[in-house]
């Protein structure tokens, strides 16, 4: 959690110990919410991500950790790790069975259930 932490304060996140921790473990959870509400939105404007739900989820999956880590960490006050193809190819794989497949089948689940809602028009 720390190294996420890092996003904000550089190198000394690693010596907060418990509290850098902890703002690292918040500002993850605030990510993953933002994740799963672009993903959500963007179910509202292509219905064909509800349809599909693994096939878009692994694709957005994809997208999210590339756009983390090629855009969002380099503007970040982290330090720059040295690339290593199986580093690249664990998280990337990881990030499309274990990201955005879970978010997608949140959004499909979602929108289903907003669906049923009725109606609270007079």
């Amino acid at each position: 959690m720390q190294s996420i932490a890092a996003g904000l304060l550089g190198k000394d996140a690693f010596s907060g110990g418990a509290s850098t921790a902890l703002l690292g473990a918040f500002l993850h959870l605030i990510i993953a919410c933002g994740i799963a509400a672009v993903y959500y939105l963007a179910c509202l404007v292509w219905p064909a991500l509800v349809k599909r739900p693994f096939i878009y989820g692994a694709i957005y999956g994809a997208i999210v950790y590339l756009v983390m880590n090629h855009v969002v960490v380099p503007l970040s006050r982290a330090t720059p790790v040295p690339f290593s193809p199986a580093w690249f190819l664990d998280n990337l794989i990881g990030h499309m069975l274990l990201v955005g497949p879970p978010v997608a089948f949140v959004a499909r689940w979602s929108a289903a259930k907003a669906h049923e809602q009725p109606s609270h028009a007079t």
